[in-house]
C-alpha cells in the first residue's frame, strides 16, 4: 500500500477548537489508524503519521492523539477535508452505458439493459440504484450504488451536483446560443438553463458542444438544444460531480476510487 506524502502537512478543512471526539471504551470500536488502513487511505504506520500531522478529522474535529477508537459505521472521518467512506458493504460503480441500452435492471421486451451488465452482482444479493437515467439513445456515465440516500441526493437538483455532457447537434451554432442557454430557456414544464456551455468544433453542418448543468428533468439536454433550434444527433454524459468517465470502454464497469467516493459524499453533504 503506498505511503502518502506527508511533508507540507496541512490541517483538514473543517477544524474546530473544542475537545476531540469521545473515546470509545476499551474493546469497543476500531482504532482510527486501522480504520484508515482498511479504507485504503494509507498503511497503518502512514495513517499514524497523518494523524500526527493534524490531517485527520473525526466528527468535525481534528484528531492528533493516537489510539482513538471509533465506530467505523457511523463516524464521519475526513483526511485533508475529503470524506473517507468506510462502511464495508457499500458499493460505488461507474458504468459506461452503451448507446441503445436501457437504464433499467430488467426489460420486459428483452432489450439490452443495465441489469444485464450487473446481473452477477444482483444475483449475489446486491441492490443497486442508478444515479439518474440515461435514455436509450444517450450513452456514457451512469453511477450505480447500493447507498439509496447518496443516489437520492445526487439526483435531487437542490444539491446542485453538476453533470457534464458532450453533444453533437445539427447545424452550425451562431453566436449567442451559449448565452441564451445560460440565461434560461422556457420549456413546456418550466424554465431551464445550463451552468456552463462551450462550442468545441463545427464540421459538415454539425456542431460539437459541451454543457454542464445540475438539472435532472427527463431529456433535459435534448429538450434545451431542441429549443434553440439544434436537435441532438449524439449525446454522451462524461461527468457527474467529481467522477469522470475518462477513456472507460462502453459496456464496462469500474469501482470508484476512494477520492471519487469521498467527493460524491462531500458534494451532497453526507
Amino acid at each position: 500500500m503506498p505511503n502518502p506524502t506527508i511533508s507540507n502537512a496541512k490541517p483538514a478543512r473543517h477544524q474546530h477548537s473544542d475537545a476531540g471526539p469521545t473515546q470509545l471504551p476499551a474493546g469497543e470500536g476500531v482504532r482510527l489508524q486501522k480504520v484508515l488502513a482498511q479504507a485504503g487511505v494509507a498503511s497503518r504506520r502512514a495513517a499514524e503519521e497523518l494523524i500526527d500531522a493534524g490531517r485527520v478529522e473525526v466528527d468535525g474535529r481534528i484528531v492528533v492523539e493516537q489510539g482513538l477508537r471509533v465506530d467505523p459505521e457511523n463516524t464521519v472521518i475526513r483526511v485533508d477535508g475529503t470524506r473517507v467512506v468506510v462502511k464495508k458493504d457499500l458499493v460505488h460503480l461507474v458504468l459506461n452505458k452503451p448507446r441503445g441500452w436501457q437504464s433499467t435492471m430488467s426489460d420486459d421486451l428483452g432489450r439490452p439493459c443495465v441489469g444485464d451488465i450487473v446481473s452477477e452482482r444482483i444475483a449475489a444479493g446486491q441492490r443497486l440504484f442508478h444515479v439518474g437515467r440515461l435514455d436509450a439513445d444517450t450513452e456514457g456515465l451512469l453511477l450505480l450504488t447500493n447507498d439509496g440516500e447518496l443516489a437520492h441526493r445526487l439526483m435531487h437538483p437542490s444539491f446542485e451536483v453538476a453533470k457534464t455532457y458532450l453533444a453533437t447537434v445539427k447545424g452550425e451554432l451562431p453566436r449567442g446560443v451559449g448565452k441564451k442557454l445560460k440565461e434560461g430557456v422556457e420549456l413546456e414544464d418550466g424554465p431551464a438553463s445550463v451552468d456552463e456551455f462551450a462550442l468545441l468544433e463545427v464540421f459538415n453542418g454539425q456542431s460539437r458542444v459541451r454543457l454542464e448543468l445540475h438539472e435532472g428533468r427527463k431529456h433535459i439536454v435534448r429538450r434545451l438544444l431542441d429549443a434553440v433550434g439544434h436537435p441532438v444527433i449524439r449525446l454522451v454524459r462524461t461527468n457527474i460531480g467529481p467522477v469522470a468517465l475518462g477513456d472507460q470502454r462502453p459496456g464496462t464497469l469500474r469501482v470508484l476510487g476512494r477520492k471519487e467516493v469521498g467527493g460524491l459524499y462531500e458534494a451532497v453533504g453526507l
